[in-house]
């Protein structure tokens, strides 16, 4: 027996073992839903699977300029983050994510969609946040702040958030 055919299953066994090792890393990315948001999907069911993948990293830290789960997240770095994994384009700077998708009345902001808050009307954007949900009343984000990290709340309910909201982008339906 030739030496090339005792090396062939130790080369094959190789191979498997990283095909399997990439297979298990490309998870790591994102959700195993369906990533793509153009075509026959319903945006409806992207809009649902964008705030389970967001959700799924609320605990995360806060790092500014963090855009990975094992780092932490700034916010423009988490709501990047999120949509890379369905992917859609957004940059990772919350002021420049304001110009990105189409821009939208506060109150028809949707699951999945983009809020953003200045400290004054003629200010910057210092801060993005991604709808949960929205009913009379209550507004619930989830985004990383930088006392608490990735958390869920109700923005309508807190003094500081509900006077710096500005606007609202939907960057699904662009």
């Amino acid at each position: 027996m030739s030496k090339r055919l005792l090396y062939f299953p130790l080369l094959l066994l190789l191979s498997t073992l990283f095909l399997t090792q990439c297979d298990s890393l490309q998870g790591l990315k994102g959700p195993s839903t369906p990533r793509s948001t153009t075509g026959n999907s319903n945006t409806s069911q992207i809009r649902k699977n964008v705030v389970s993948f967001a959700a799924e990293q609320k605990g995360v830290r806060y790092k500014y300029a963090g855009r990975s789960p094992r780092t932490g997240f700034d916010c423009s770095g988490f709501t990047h983050y999120v949509y890379d994994a369905f992917d859609v384009d957004l940059t990772p700077v919350s002021r420049v994510q304001e110009d990105e998708g189409k821009r939208i009345n506060l109150g028809d902001a949707q699951a999945g969609d983009l809020i953003f808050f200045r400290k004054s009307n003629n200010g910057s954007v210092f801060h993005v946040a991604l709808v949960v949900s929205q009913s009379p009343g209550n507004l619930t984000v989830i985004h990383s702040t930088s006392s608490r990290g990735v958390i869920m709340e109700n923005i309508y309910a807190s003094s500081y958030w509900r006077t710096k909201i500005m606007s609202a982008r939907d960057v699904i339906s662009r």
